[in-house]
């Protein structure tokens, strides 16, 4: 197509000219200030209050934004064009609070420590894409599609460069290094490219978070110590996505990739190796060895046949803290350290390094009865002595058995791996395609369908009997519970989390009492569409304890615990209740630094001037520093 050339820019700038002079008459007469009034609407229908996720300060804002902002921004105006315009309210904060901050600080000072001032660094190296297999074993539900919940991934870059990818020259970004800078830059260039863009805000309520501004600090430490108050926050360990690197738990706002990956439970069966035992492993006599293999189908340990272990790459043997041996990958070890199954926490005895891995975990169970990839392989060994010959495997040690028949499913029999081998008339175990397919269709079927053949649960649907097979197992010391990241989770750092059984302070939002009261809320939402509202059930449903606390990071501090900080997400839940007093509180400044209207001191502001504020039945508290008429305009 040819190219076509602009005559001339006249329109374009006229155009501009009129947004600029209408942008300096709405800012001259502070068109989208409103209070509210001191006599209350006759109806709900007379005011509407609009909120944009307060976004995050590691950087300028971007086209994405943009997009979202414009629901709210359409929103907005169009209900001032219904008349309310003395009662739209489009408050917009800033987020700081949490690890990005901090990490991005950290990183660019490492960088300068090795790299020097301004860094040299050595040539980039290539970035290893790691895709996991397709996953079609039932977990658990919690951790279902999350819409914005897909792992990313991007090529690894320094963090200097990043910054210069901004526009930055490296004087400017050395002042980066100071996690505080970062607050005092981003949030001023927002607001400058949102008025710009001319959204219909009260910038006189804007904010950041974090106790780099006391006031908005001192609501959330009221916000917790309320909620502890009423039980509803609690301490104990919990199976939680670790940064080693950092020393603490990594949220999803603190990952580079892996973003709404959780844990995974699997049962850790211990196959025990019978002596003697080989050279490198004589020394440990008489304590126990046990081959290990994390599963997510312990009821299919009835029919297991034998264990995969592969030729090629090394794993470890270890010393655990029960003085059992555990041959496994070092990586699977690694996870195994940070959840008490080792003698010291984080820390792996490794007695020696042997050669063969299968898949991911290292040692992984065969149940040809019901897994296609393991009858496939089977039937292979079976079939071709130069392939057992080739990996020293003697006829005794396959020929003699047959898949073993535990579950029935319906439609595949008491044999549903080979059922289905035959009926897509697999060749072998390098029919990838076929292989996948006879997964899909044997594993959902199985754990939904699937009818216990032996055992205590003889007669039992699988669905209903898992946990009980899986607390036999571990009561009879055949198996323990292990985790590990559903995928691979890097975190902003630039280290591999594990799962690490961690002290942390939680919220316990699966209350029962709670969840009930949430429930009740949700009736009286206008969701607008069905299928929004079912969402919020699923969550609510999936939704039990949350980590709240972390010791990285920016943030409020724990009241009852300074050694812990409130994570990112913890801290914005009601923060749209703050932007309804604060701008009689931050002195049009981000971090409350500046004279307010009240003369308010945010010492001041204990709980119980909160309580007075939010809560309908609040009294006035006895020796308060703040007048009453300044907390209740109403009898000014």
């Amino acid at each position: 197509m040819a190219n076509i050339e602009r005559k001339g820019t006249f329109k374009v700038e006229y155009l501009q000219k009129i947004e600029r002079e209408i942008q300096e008459c709405w800012e001259r007469e502070k068109v989208f200030e409103e209070d509210a009034p001191l006599t209350p609407k006759k109806s709900e229908d007379e005011k509407y209050f609009c909120n944009f996720p307060y976004p995050y300060m590691n950087g300028r804002l971007h086209l994405g934004h943009t997009f979202s902002l414009s629901k709210c921004e359409f929103a907005v105006r169009y209900q001032r064009l219904k008349g309310k315009r003395a009662s739209v309210i489009f408050p917009f904060g800033f987020h700081c609070t949490g690890m990005p901050i901090k990490a991005c600080a950290d990183k660019l000072k490492r960088e300068m420590e090795l790299y020097g001032f301004p860094p040299k660094f050595p040539e980039d190296e290539d970035v290893k894409i790691v895709n996991d297999e397709d996953d079609v074993i039932p977990k658990d539900k919690s951790k279902g599609k999350k819409s914005k919940a897909v792992a990313k991934t991007a090529s690894a870059k320094y963090q200097w460069q990043i910054m210069h990818s901004l526009g930055l020259e490296d004087n400017e970004i050395k002042k980066f290094a100071n996690a505080e800078y970062w607050l005092e830059y981003f949030p001023p260039l927002a607001v400058k490219d949102l008025t710009r863009l001319g959204i219909h805000t009260d910038w006189r309520r804007t904010f950041i978070t974090t106790d780099a501004n006391p006031f908005y600090d001192s609501f959330i430490r009221w916000q917790y110590i309320r909620l502890k108050e009423r039980n509803k926050i609690e301490f104990g360990k919990r199976y939680t996505i670790y940064s080693v690197r950092d020393g603490q738990p990594c949220m999803d706002h603190d990952r580079s990739s892996g973003e709404g990956v959780g844990p995974q439970e699997y049962v850790l069966v211990k196959m025990r190796i019978l002596q003697p035992y080989p050279p490198k492993l004589r020394s440990v006599s008489p304590k126990p060895i046990f081959l290990v293999a994390a599963t997510l189908r312990p009821e299919t340990m009835y029919g297991q046949t034998n264990c995969w272990v592969g030729p090629d790459i090394k794993y470890i043997a270890f010393e655990t803290k029960n003085n059992e041996v555990f041959i496994c990958t070092r990586r699977a070890a690694r996870n195994m350290a940070y959840q008490g199954l080792t003698k010291i926490d984080g820390q792996v005895d490794e007695i020696a390094e042997l050669l063969g891995q299968a898949k991911e975990r290292g040692v992984v169970t065969s149940v040809p009865s019901d897994s296609p990839d393991d009858y496939a392989a089977l039937v292979d060994l079976k079939k071709k002595q130069p392939f057992r010959e080739k990996y020293g495997i003697t006829d005794e040690m396959v020929l003699p058995y047959e898949p073993i028949p535990i579950l029935n499913i319906p439609e595949f029999g008491d044999l549903a791996a080979v059922t289905v081998y035959e009926k897509l008339k697999i060749q072998s175990q390098n029919d990838k395609e076929k292989l996948l397919e006879a997964k899909q269709m044997v594993y959902l079927k199985g754990f939904y369908d699937g009818i216990m053949l032996v055992g205590e649960h003889k007669g039992k649907k699988i669905q209903d009997i898992k946990k009980a097979i899986q607390k036999t197992l571990v009561d009879r010391n055949e198996a323990t519970i292990y985790y590990e990241p559903e995928k691979t989770v890097m975190s902003r750092s630039g280290d591999e989390c594990v799962v690490a059984l961690c002290d942390q302070w939680f919220i316990n939002y699966g209350e029962e009492k709670w969840k009930k009261q949430a429930m009740n809320a949700l009736e009286n939402i206008n969701t607008y569409h069905e299928e929004v509202k079912r969402n919020f059930v699923s969550s609510l449903n999936w939704l039990h304890e949350y980590a709240c606390s972390r010791t990285y990071g920016l943030g409020t501090k724990l009241p009852w615990d300074e050694s812990w900080l409130i994570e990112s997400l913890s801290d914005s839940t009601i923060y749209m209740a703050y932007y309804t007093v604060a701008h009689l509180l931050q002195g049009n400044s981000f971090k409350g630094d500046k004279p307010n209207v009240l003369g308010i001191q945010a010492d001041q502001l204990t709980p119980e001037v909160w309580d007075y504020v939010f809560f309908k039945d609040a009294k006035y508290p006895q020796n308060c520093r703040i007048k009453k008429e300044s907390l209740d305009p109403n009898e000014t």
